[in-house]
């Protein structure tokens, strides 16, 4: 047992203080680089876009100036003429829309006029100025004014219409200066008889314009057969009137 202690004793003492001078030594020294794995680029690894036909995205040639391309400018100026609410009774209730009427021209003798419905403001106008492009006419004008005189009545609305003297404008008021306008017509002179309905006078305001007959289209010869039927009409109206 006394040999045991002895031993014992031998066994040398461990320092405290130079195991923390060695670790903070061992902290200090610079660790060698380790080389780090490549990044793999993610666009690479990517799967390629594929569209509904199992092929590959085509390439597509770029626009110059990357840019989208600009639709051509409309000739056609376009102005309101009337502006509504109107109301349907269903079965269920009212249904609100909106009726615009819209005048539509390139100030060079076309012009034409439409008339639509729909739920909000916009899809009237755009609906309206659809329908105006499809009613089109050519107003013939001769050194800025109309042909001759006319005095139309339809329906409702009676309209007169003389040309005027050149330099004196347009001596018209409500939507007979708004067709005017459009229609490229600088000096004439109009005046509403019948009704102030803007819609009605504005459809006869056209049909005015339509009636008249360009300068070529005068000169062209006329059918013969129907030159005869004319003039039998003339002769049995001229009877009948000398009988009563």
């Amino acid at each position: 047992m006394a040999e045991e202690k002895k031993i014992e004793d031998k066994k040398p003492v461990e320092n405290p203080e130079k195991t923390q001078g060695e670790v903070k030594k061992a902290e200090d020294t610079p660790k060698a680089d380790t080389p780090k794995a490549p990044v793999a680029n993610a666009r690479a690894n990517r799967a390629p876009a594929r569209n509904n036909f199992g092929g590959k995205r085509p390439n597509r040639p770029r626009r110059p100036g990357g840019r989208r391309m600009e639709r051509p400018k409309d000739d056609f100026e376009q102005k309101m003429v009337d502006l509504a609410r109107v109301t349907r009774v269903m079965a269920g209730g009212k249904r609100m829309k909106f009726r615009a009427c819209m005048v539509i021209g390139d100030k060079k003798g076309k012009v034409g006029v439409g008339i639509a419905k729909g739920v909000d403001v916009a899809m009237a106008i755009q609906k309206a100025v659809a329908k105006a492009r499809k009613n089109i006419i050519n107003v013939p004008i001769i050194d800025g004014t109309i042909p001759h005189e006319i005095n139309i009545k339809e329906k409702s609305s009676r309209l007169m219409m003389k040309p005027g003297r050149k330099g004196s404008g347009i001596k018209a008021g409500g939507v007979m200066r708004i067709v005017f306008e459009l229609a490229g017509v600088k000096d004439v002179v109009g005046k509403i008889l019948g009704t102030n309905n803007k819609i009605n006078n504005t459809k006869t305001a056209l049909l005015a314009l339509g009636s008249f007959i360009g300068q070529e289209d005068a000169l062209k010869p006329t059918d013969k057969k129907q030159d005869k039927e004319i003039k039998k009409v003339d002769n049995k109206k001229s009877d009948k009137d000398t009988k009563k």
